[in-house]
């Protein structure tokens, strides 16, 4: 689940770590492969391809790997490398609210994939349009506090665009337009300020809390998308109150 709220949190602190990172590598790869089929493999003259390079080495992912990727999706090696990007959008417990975005050379097995994850886990299929309205597309950094305050904090990206910061018990999340987001991340490595991650998400407009149980639900349905080859990124506007996470770290 893309986002850095506190239910992604606990969810990931659950999540078996060798998997997780094994998915993770796999976005990372399919990333590098369409920037260097769009721009081709000079990572100097690809922008794109700078980018999912440079995150993918900050993620460890092995130079080896990347190196092949760049040639694969550039067409040095005889493959073909096509890729689409597909969104479905879907209903969760309790009114939430789901973008899937997919990355995929295969249309109609994505779509298989993603609606038959969405009915087995308790998530209904939503028309197009009915969902994607309650997000807009935002530049998303987080940084672990490491004595920070949210006034030093702002004092060193509001210049570069930043929209706004939120601050949760451990981290920051700064907020901005996505062509603002390489401006925000230079001012951070300007001020020698280390952050997590930087990404451009799709960002909910309004949230809508879930019970214990809705939680429950919702975890297994975000975790079984997650788990499919194509679903690059979930989004959702479910909140966790601190009651409900702390319901949660009891089962």
């Amino acid at each position: 689940m893309s986002g850095h709220s506190k239910w992604a949190t606990t969810k990931h602190k659950k999540a078996a770590i060798d998997a997780k990172r094994a998915k993770s590598f796999a976005k990372l790869i399919k990333n590098i492969e369409v920037a260097a089929r769009a721009g081709g493999a000079d990572v100097a003259g690809n922008p794109g391809l700078e980018l999912a390079v440079s995150k993918a080495k900050k993620t460890s992912v092995p130079i080896d790997n990347i190196n092949r990727a760049v040639k694969r999706g550039a067409g040095l090696l005889g493959e073909a490398v096509d890729y689409q990007t597909i969104m479905y959008e879907a209903r969760g417990p309790q009114g939430s609210a789901l973008l899937i975005e997919c990355l995929t050379d295969n249309k109609n097995r994505a779509a298989s994939e993603v609606r038959l994850g969405i009915s087995r886990n308790g998530g209904t299929i939503a028309d197009p349009g009915s969902v994607a309205y309650l997000f807009a597309r935002k530049g998303v950094v987080t940084l672990p506090k490491n004595g920070l305050t949210e006034d030093e904090l702002l004092m060193s990206v509001l210049d570069a665009g930043a929209d706004e910061v939120k601050e949760s018990a451990d981290t920051f999340e700064i907020v901005s337009e996505p062509q603002d987001l390489r401006a925000v991340v230079e001012a951070l490595d300007g001020s020698s300020i280390e952050y997590e991650t930087d990404e451009v998400e799709f960002v909910p407009s309004m949230q809508v809390d879930l019970d214990a149980e809705g939680a429950r639900k919702f975890l297994k349905l975000v975790d079984a998308l997650e788990e499919l080859d194509d679903v690059q990124n979930v989004y959702s506007n479910a909140h966790l109150p601190d009651e409900v996470l702390a319901e949660l770290e009891d089962d």
